[in-house]
């Protein structure tokens, strides 16, 4: 259990402290004068409601910061109002009692201006500073990074010294050490530069800077700007590591959409036009399961997961027995069609669902990000879709390596010719193929619904990155295809600082436009009869 070294401190102060002023009623003496018209008055009360140690202190507060704190006009008595209508609700600070409701003629708001809201932030953050979680102490020490007196540097010392978690007391040590950056004796200020060189907290940087350009010791300057180059090295590094990681991220969702493409395009040679729009559909069925779970958003998204793969691999299938068996063998007639069916479906989602993009709701388990450093955090969303994609990969290579169906596919993928004369039901495996390539799409709908909005036109923004992630990495190959995705993204994301989002895609292109030249089976090429020879 957490300890500190003041709380026997505060033990022995509160056996000597009369019991009335913990009390209640002496607590809402205290709130009442909240209702005075001066702030200079309001900022003292304040203040004696932080150091009343109430346990409702934080609350008031809270409340006070976010403007629920009203106070009736006939009694001057302050309490907490909430808006309903026209009209308002209030209840007691103190014990939290429904007192009645008050149109807006009989209560007035408790105004504040930026000296109190600055009063009240390090008040909450001093609370905090106290609490039994580790994450909500952290906060709230980098909260008063900017706010720094010797009022609260002199009650982070003591709580430092009884602090056992090492990125609170490491925070605490950086507080005291900004705070010192201020010191009229330039020895404490140089210690303190010391002591911040290798911290990557923004503030720390701006405040290095200002003691780089205006300092009037020049021994200090010259710190600081070592201090600085330091910084801006390690910046440096986890920057990179952040775009590798957005890269990773990126490449990640062009596997998980053109992964269904390479195994209907290597088994079958189509050339799915219609392929963005199976993503889609995941999309639009992430978004229609919400609808239907509201109340479980969090589980909603693990019941989408196979039901888009359904949805899509069914409308696959359709596609395949009732348009690309009839043309098989003749691949423009193959690309017309598919294409065809594309507008067909884009239209079909506008008149269900209407032309405007729909949001789908984050889970809160996804929510957020992995805080390594003032520099780099990793969103989860993201990292939860890294992890998604390498278990999709995972599921596919065993069914193509483990299963019978995987058996037959590779069979008919290498010479169909020879796989049909052994037996093999050419045609059922072609649908199976393409129903299991168009189900991995529409779960691909479903990671993408987590990053962007989801629309009629949303498989079109990643049909093209999908022909080229699986014409770079090997048609049919699925190592490839995760190597060549991995890569891309990677590169995309790289390029992007240096000349633009729209610059980078189109220098994309022209690489693998080259790079075909050298190795038009990609960087795996395909094994078999069937495979072309160069």
């Amino acid at each position: 259990m957490y300890k500190y070294s003041l709380y026997p401190l505060l033990l022995i102060i509160g056996l000597f402290t009369p019991l009335q002023s913990f009390s209640g009623v002496d607590f809402q003496t205290t709130l009442n004068q909240l209702s005075e018209k001066s702030f200079s008055k309001k900022i003292k009360t304040v203040e004696a409601i932080i150091s009343s140690k109430n346990p409702r202190t934080k609350f008031v507060l809270e409340s006070l910061s976010k403007g629920r704190v009203y106070y009736i006009k006939n009694t001057k008595k302050v309490v907490l109002g909430l808006k309903s209508d026209e009209k308002y609700i209030t209840k007691d600070l103190v014990n939290d009692e429904t007192l009645g409701i008050f149109t807006k003629r009989e209560i007035k708001k408790v105004g504040i201006n930026n000296k109190i809201r600055q009063k009240i932030k390090i008040g909450l953050a001093t609370i905090n500073l106290m609490d039994a979680n580790k994450l909500i102490r952290l906060q709230a020490v980098k909260a008063i990074y900017k706010d720094l007196n010797q009022e609260v540097v002199a009650t982070i010392k003591p709580l430092m010294e009884g602090e056992s978690d090492v990125d609170v007391k490491e925070a605490m040590l950086v507080a005291i050490n900004i705070f010192n950056l201020n010191s009229k004796n330039s020895e404490e200020r140089i210690n303190a530069i010391q002591n911040l060189k290798g911290s990557l907290e923004p503030i720390v940087k701006v405040r290095l800077k200002r003691l780089k350009r205006n300092d009037n010791n020049e021994q200090v300057r010259l710190v600081a700007e070592s201090a600085l180059k330091n910084i801006e090295s390690r910046i440096s590094r986890f920057k990179i590591i952040e775009t590798l990681f957005f890269g990773i991220s990126f490449g990640s969702v062009l596997i998980l959409a053109a992964i269904g493409l390479a195994i209907t395009f290597g088994v079958m040679g189509v050339i799915n036009m219609a392929h963005g729009e199976l993503i889609m559909l995941g999309a639009y069925t992430t978004y229609v399961v919400q609808l239907l779970m509201p109340n479980y958003i969090g589980l909603s998204i693990l019941v989408a997961i196979p039901a888009a793969f359904i949805v899509s691999g069914l409308v696959g299938i359709l596609i395949e027995r009732g348009i690309i068996r009839h043309l098989h063998g003749r691949p423009l007639e193959t690309l017309l069609a598919t294409f065809g069916v594309s507008l067909v479906l884009q239209q079909v989602v506008r008149t269900i669902f209407s032309p405007l993009n729909r949001s789908v709701e984050t889970p809160e388990w996804m929510s957020g990000a992995l805080e390594i450093n003032g520099i780099l955090s990793l969103t989860w969303n993201r990292l939860y879709i890294i992890v998604f994609c390498l278990i999709v990969f995972a599921a596919l290579v065993m069914v193509l390596k483990k299963t019978s169906l995987g058996l037959q596919v590779r069979a008919v993928s290498q010479d169909r010719n020879m796989a049909r004369a052994m037996g093999v039901r050419s045609n059922w495996v072609d649908a199976m193929t393409f129903g299991l390539g168009s189900g991995v799409a529409g779960i691909a709908g479903v990671a993408l619904s987590q990053l962007t909005n989801v629309g009629p036109n949303l498989g079109q923004a990643y049909i093209i990155d999908s022909f080229m992630v699986v014409v770079f990495g090997g048609v049919g190959n699925l190592w490839g295809t995760l190597i060549g995705g991995f890569g891309l993204g990677i590169i995309n994301k790289f390029m992007e600082p240096w000349v633009g989002a729209v610059l980078a895609k189109v220098l994309i292109l022209i690489f693998i436009i080259l790079f075909i030249q050298k190795r038009p089976s990609g960087l795996f090429p395909r094994k078999g009869r069937s495979a072309e020879t160069n």
